[in-house]
This record gives structure tokens, sequence and C-alpha cells, in this order.
């Protein structure tokens, strides 16, 4: 397996401890405004911190050789999203917040030629570890999606589920990016939690049934530690916003998905669950190109 290759970072401070992690005392959520620089340095820090853990209660229905989209469970297999596996052959793939790169293995399985960035050095560790195991190669990136470390026109198609999108104070910089490392009539999707969302309480139960906050309201939502530090962020865009943000980054909006809830899926992902699953969407999935 290569190694994990690092690009240049960004930002020089030492990284934001991880939530939860040793060095982290109590943390408090907020919600108030966080820049690029701030976001980017807190979820380096969350996702390194975290990394284990979330592989250990996640990794099993992500799978070693699927390709799952969202916690609803849609699998590219049955979407073809990126066309169908067959198509894939031969092709360039970035996979963006790459975590593990499970897509990344399931890409290679098809005759694909994958690259796997994410900015966090542990989920890429457990990339390289299990790519190991199954004997596949690839390249691992570290990197800043906002700052992409390949030349213009590098791939031919271009994926994210759940990586980066929803944790950038600036999206459209990520799409410029991704649409300039894109070769004409490339295509990205990426799958984020559904907008709608941010208006109920994360909570699997009926809890979080009921609207508790404004649709509208963007302001960011921040874990900090006791000295006022982010330690992590996510940021909250409307469905219209996401439109004009593809947009915006020189992209055509081919499709929006938004995967209903599967009946053979019992299991609860944060806040996802067959209870609100099957009354309002948890994932949107934008599938974009960028013209020829």
């Amino acid at each position: 397996m290569e190694h994990i290759i690092q690009a240049p970072e960004t930002d020089p401070r030492p990284l934001a401890p991880a939530a939860g992690s040793p060095e982290t005392d109590e943390t408090t959520a907020t919600r108030r405004a966080a820049s690029v620089t701030e976001s980017s340095r807190a979820n380096r820090g969350w996702w390194n911190g975290n990394a284990d853990d979330y592989q250990r209660e996640h990794g099993t229905f992500l799978g070693d050789d699927r390709f799952v989209w969202c916690p609803e469970g849609l699998d590219e297999v049955e979407a073809e999203l990126l066309g169908p596996a067959e198509s894939l052959r031969g092709r360039d793939v970035l996979e963006i917040g790459a975590g593990a790169a499970q897509c990344s293995r399931w890409l290679v399985a098809q005759g694909a030629r994958p690259v796997a960035l994410d900015l966090a050095h542990r989920q890429l560790q457990h990339a390289m570890r299990i790519a190991e195991e199954h004997g596949t190669r690839f390249p691992l990136v570290e990197a800043d999606a906002g700052v992409l470390p390949f030349r213009d026109g590098s791939f031919d198609l271009a994926c994210s589920a759940y990586g980066a999108l929803p944790f950038v104070a600036d999206p459209v910089r990520v799409l410029r990016e991704v649409h300039r490392v894109l070769r004409p009539g490339g295509r990205f999707v990426f799958s984020v939690t559904h907008p709608l969302r941010w208006a109920f309480p994360d909570e699997p139960g009926p809890e979080g049934l009921s609207v508790s906050a404004s649709y509208f309201d963007r302001t960011p939502y921040v874990e900090e530690d006791e000295e006022g530090e982010a330690v992590y962020v996510e940021h909250h865009r409307t469905v219209g916003d996401r439109v004009r943000d593809v947009v915006a980054a020189g992209f055509r909006l081919v499709d929006l998905v938004e995967p209903e809830w599967p009946d053979w899926n019992t299991q609860e992902w944060g806040g996802w669950s067959p209870l609100r699953g099957y009354l309002i969407p948890g994932t949107a999935i934008f599938v974009c190109e960028r013209d020829s």
C-alpha cells in the first residue's frame, strides 16, 4: 500500500484537541460564527481524535466492499449516481473526505483508479490498514478539500459521501476546487445531511420530530472547549443555498436525490432512525456535472 501523501499545511498552528480526547475537558455546544481556518483546524482535530470510535461504530455498516452514500444505506450499486459500474473501469476518481476510504475500495473493485483524500491523518491510517488487509492499492492524500493538491483536469469523476462539505465554512471554495480538478464533462456527486434536519433536534426518537429552530438560521453548530476554542464545527446551508453554491462553482445540477428509509434498515445512527426516516428526509445527494 502506498504511504499517505501529506499536502502542505494551510494552518501551521498545532491541531485543536479532539472532543472527548484526553486533552479536552468539558465541551459546550453553541451556535456561532466559525471561520474557514477555525472550522478546518477544529474538524481535523476532531476526526483525528474520534476516527477509531467512528470506525468501530460504523465500519461494519459501511462495509469493506460497499459504496454507501448515507445512513439510509443507499448503495452505489443500486443508485448508479456515478454511472453504471461497468462504465467506471479505467476512470480517474477523487474521493473527498474519504475517511477509511470504503468508497475508494469499491471503486478499485470496479476497475477505477481512485485517489482517497481526507483532512484527518488517523482516518487515512484506517484506510491504509484495511486496504493492506484486502490487498488493495490506491493513493491516500492528506489535505484540505479547499486546497486540492492536484493539477487542473486530473480526474474524470469525484465523489464525497458526507465528506468535507458539511464541515466547511466556504463550500463554494471546495466546489470550485473540485470543478478545477475535473476534466470537461466530469461528474461530482456529494451527500450531506438534508438541510431540513437543521430545524429539528438531532435525536432519533419522537423528540426529533418537532421543529425547534429556524430552517433559515445559517449560524454554524460549534462545540467549544473551556477556553472557547472550537473543537467541532458543522455548517448549515438551505437547499436553495446548496443549489446556488453548485451553480456558482460552475457546475450544472443534474439531480437532487433524497433517499427514502428502506424497510431492511433497522439501525439508528446518531439522529438517523427508522422512526424519523419514514417521515422526514435525512440526506440530500447532489449530482453535478462540469460542462464539456
